[in-house]
């Protein structure tokens, strides 16, 4: 451990910190050696942090003593967990990178030069830890005459897979790849196939949204056509029926999660320096906007620590909040102030608008604290109060660093340059972020969202299974008397409280979880807080698999009505390879599970008929041998060419696997389904299409097979397309936990991963 002296500092938090969070720190966060090994307690990355950010007030005049003061006041606000900023300065700050921002929004212009100049710009930005986001609206569509060649456009969809292979190559750290968001105007000429575009399965390292204008959303309302508008020329290209475009987005989103939407309109009317340029795009998860080439610093406050008890009952000492809202801005200001930003126009404009991003965690947490359900009216006025209030003291924090250090640069020219304007420090103070990894070290809810699960069963070494608890029902469980290590099992296995006997109406009232929460609900309470953000909101609405295309028409339709920015929705299952981490969830789509023993698989005929593909795979040529006997099909070998080891091995236990259940009655297409769409780090390309993996050449393999015998076998050569309807996502892809939609990201629980940046 290094020999940093932590004695001058008032708190020690390595003790303090949940087993939960000590592994997500010593896995992503803590200094390590040569060998990997944790050379950094998490009060010395406190400390490293602290006094690496309280450097920038010299630059204001502080001296060192001062410089020390302020370190000591930012080692207390992060320790105490009352505030903590983005995971890029958690890692970063202090270290050889010290590049500290998480998100980012580059320009794609429509030239060569502007478009691989964003790859290059993609790759350097992913490499230092970073998201980015695009708005592909300024590409020509596909088809489009290219003057200099005399040739035509690709579109751009084709250079959205240029982006997604680069980011495919980088991993930002070494140790995970980036994530993107792909933004295309609902007036561009190929909206509908990017509408569409993840469909295909090459784009699993983006979120896509489609950008909404009033205008279109008028004609949605009055069902009449819009206008379609080459970027190009800016000339109307054609017309599409407003509705039946606003269909599609729901269908897909219903179907894989993809895409969000976003009201573009919006979002430029609360541009704070309109002169500098138009929004085209956000970050990953949808709630930052930024103009091209600009970044934000984002931290966040955890609300569950200003609960106060009195004979009264709770209540949120909103002082302690206030004082928290100033420490917390002054520390993003210097974090701009001390960061080193991967391209130099980023640093300029970052620099010139000082955009900063306070928001909120443990919202469910607090909601719980103060007895409060967090699908009622009580709930949304109280978000629409508390972030109220934490927006006026960003201001009036703001405002005072401007009294010190002057306002942010490009101040003349944007909304706050009139004289009964505020002079602000930061052009935006206020954003909710994702919380996924910060919401652990800190062990709170996740942002403005519902609890994810009250009780869940994690597996861990060894596959030892633990039941965890939240800390506020197992507390308050002990306290009312109605705790049992039975009743915690029990409520894993449903993944929440709701008609579980044995815990009382009113506790089941407040501990309230996502899927449990109507989706209007969801939206609301993203309406409230939005309406005191300055940026956006970031948040998933959460529906249970059940649910139809017209209940996420309706939430689109409110989210709209309603005033928000942007929205998400994530239906559970929609994502064919998606972990199930309760066990309500696991028995979804089966009436009644079988019971151990009562399967067995049939016994193997002497004679059957089949065939054998060759199917080329990032590990080699994979032979995939598959045969059928009179009640259908009945077995799967395969043989790795020349090659043995772990591939050959593991796709012979796959192949005996399958076969098993194949001859134990499981349909194939349910064998298939959970097949497809399987990625390892090494895809290959076939000739019908890419290849993603061993496993899904085997789905491939019993596609064309199945196709085969609906031909009655008469066939030899099958055409079908080998990239049909690959979803991915679902499975952690560091530690195979269940990712956790929440807040326009996936989040593993598990290990801490973070899809976002």
């Amino acid at each position: 451990m290094p020999d940093q002296d932590t004695a001058t500092y008032t708190r020690t938090i390595d003790e303090m910190l949940s087993p939960n969070s000590l592994k997500v720190l010593q896995k992503r966060y803590l200094k390590k050696d040569d060998n990997g090994e944790v050379v950094e307690r998490p009060s010395d990355m406190f400390i490293r942090i602290a006094e690496n950010i309280a450097a920038g007030e010299a630059a204001f005049g502080a001296n060192p003593a001062q410089v020390a003061e302020v370190a000591h006041d930012f080692y207390d606000l992060m320790t105490s967990l009352e505030f903590l900023p983005n995971s890029p300065t958690l890692m970063n700050a202090g270290r050889e990178l010290q590049q500290l921002s998480a998100c980012f929004v580059l320009p794609v212009a429509d030239s060569m030069d502007s478009i691989f100049g964003a790859v290059r710009d993609t790759a350097i930005i992913h490499k230092s830890g970073g998201g980015t986001g695009f708005s592909f609206s300024r590409l020509r569509p596909a088809g489009d005459q290219v003057r200099s060649t005399q040739g035509v456009s690709s579109g751009p969809i084709s250079f959205m897979r240029v982006f997604n292979q680069a980011t495919e190559a980088v991993k930002q750290g070494g140790t995970r790849r980036g994530a993107n968001m792909g933004v295309l105007r609902v007036d561009h000429p190929d909206v509908l196939d990017f509408i569409k575009c993840k469909l295909d399965g090459d784009f699993a390292n983006f979120n896509i949204s489609v950008a909404l204008t009033e205008e279109f959303m008028d004609a949605v309302n009055s069902g009449a056509s819009y206008d379609l508008r080459n970027p190009r020329s800016g000339e109307p290209t054609g017309q599409l029926d407003a509705r039946e475009v606003y269909d599609l987005i729901v269908e897909m989103a219903w179907a894989t999660g993809d895409p969000g939407i976003i009201f573009i309109d919006r979002m430029n009317r609360d541009n704070p320096t309109p002169a500098l340029g138009e929004i085209e795009s956000t970050n990953p998860c949808g709630e930052q906007p930024l103009l091209p080439y600009e970044a934000c610093n984002l931290g966040s406050i955890n609300l569950s620590k200003f609960v106060r008890y009195s004979e009264a009952g709770p209540d949120l000492d909103w002082d302690h909040l206030a004082d928290v809202v100033h420490r917390g801005v002054r520390f993003l200001d210097d974090v701009i102030e001390v960061n080193e930003y991967p391209l130099e126009k980023i640093a300029e404009l970052a620099r010139g608008n000082r955009k900063i991003g306070l928001g909120v965690m443990g919202w469910a947490d607090l909601l719980i604290m103060m007895d409060i359900a967090y699908n009622s009216d009580e709930a949304v006025a109280f978000g629409e109060k508390i972030m109220g209030f934490i927006q006026a003291e960003a201001r009036q924090a703001s405002m005072k660093l401007a009294e010190e250090r002057g306002v942010f640069p490009n101040f003349e020219g944007s909304i706050y340059d009139t004289p009964e304007g505020m002079r602000l420090r930061n052009a935006t103070v206020t954003t909710i972020a994702p919380t996924g990894t910060l919401s652990i070290i800190a062990n709170c809810s996740s942002g403005v969202e519902p609890l994810f699960a009250v009780s869940y069963v994690r597996t861990v070494m060894d596959n030892d299974r633990l039941i965890e608890v939240n800390p506020l029902f197992e507390d308050l469980a002990v306290k009312q008397g109605f705790y049992s290590r039975d009743l915690m099992a029990l409520i894993a296995e449903h993944g929440s409280v709701a008609g579980v006997e044995g815990v009382p109406a009113e506790v089941q009232r407040v501990f309230v979880t996502a899927h449990e929460v109507a989706p209007e609900w969801h939206v609301r309470m993203q309406a409230a807080f939005q309406k005191s953000t300055d940026n956006a909101v970031s948040k998933t609405v959460n529906f249970g698999n059940e649910a139809t295309i017209e209940d996420v028409r309706h939430v689109y339709d409110l989210a709209h009505e309603l005033g928000v920015k942007g929205v998400t929705i994530y239906r559970d299952g929609s994502k064919e390879n998606q972990v199930l981490s309760t066990g309500k969830t696991a028995k979804a789509g089966s009436a009644e599970p079988a019971r151990h023993g009562e399967i067995e698989p049939r016994p193997r005929p002497s004679v059957t008929i089949g065939r054998t593909e060759k199917i080329q795979t990032g590990c080699g040529k994979l032979y995939v041998t598959i045969n059928s006997d009179e009640q259908g099909l009945c077995e799967v070998f395969t043989q790795m060419g020349k090659s043995g080891g772990c591939a050959a091995s593991q796709s012979e236990a796959l192949s005996r696997m399958i076969s098993v259940s194949l001859r134990a009655g499981v349909d194939p297409q349910a064998i298939l389904k959970h097949l497809r769409g399987i990625r390892c780090p090494s895809p290959a390309w076939a000739q019908g299409g890419k290849v993603l993996s061993c496993a899904d050449a085997v789905g491939i393999a019993m596609e064309h097979y199945l196709e085969w015998m609906e031909t009655g076998f008469a066939s030899t050569t099958v055409s079908k397309n080998t990239d049909d309807l690959v979803n991915l996502a679902g499975a952690c892809p560091e530690c195979g936990g269940a990712l956790e939609h929440e807040s326009g990201c996936a989040v593993c629980r598990a290990c801490g991963y973070s899809k976002c940046a």
